[in-house]
């Protein structure tokens, strides 16, 4: 069955970096689209960015202002999220996400399977 595992989250200063990963596996890496998507604490779940491994087409979230980079490694069946200057606002569990094919948008609601999350934790 599909299984995805994310690691890579933790706590860390305002203005620090943290890199996310998601393994995948029980399909084929590069026919769905990939996705991170975060939820914080009494808010809806909102997407941060995807990609077509197929494609190589990411999109992300405005919010972020350029501070995310989501890339992959289908060698490796892993989708990363690397985040930089990290915000108070930032603080949230982030999932990772397959969608139900090769075509991307940032909407939860195109995303099959999800992992069970990772928390990031901002701090000041």
């Amino acid at each position: 069955q599909v299984q995805l595992v994310e690691s890579g989250g933790g706590s860390v200063q305002a203005g620090g970096s943290l890199r996310l990963s998601c393994t995948a596996s029980g399909y084929t890496f590069s026919s769905r689209c990939m996705g991170w998507f975060r939820q914080a604490p009494g808010k809806e779940r909102e997407g941060v960015a995807v990609i077509s491994p197929n494609y190589r087409t990411t999109y992300y979230a405005d919010v972020l202002k350029g501070r995310f980079t989501i890339s992959h490694d289908i060698a490796k069946n892993t989708v990363y999220l690397q985040m930089n200057s990290l915000e108070l606002d930032d603080t949230a569990m982030y999932y990772c996400a397959a969608g139900r094919g090769g075509w991307c948008q940032l909407n939860a609601g195109a995303f099959d399977y999800w992992g069970q999350g990772t928390q990031v934790t901002v701090s000041s």
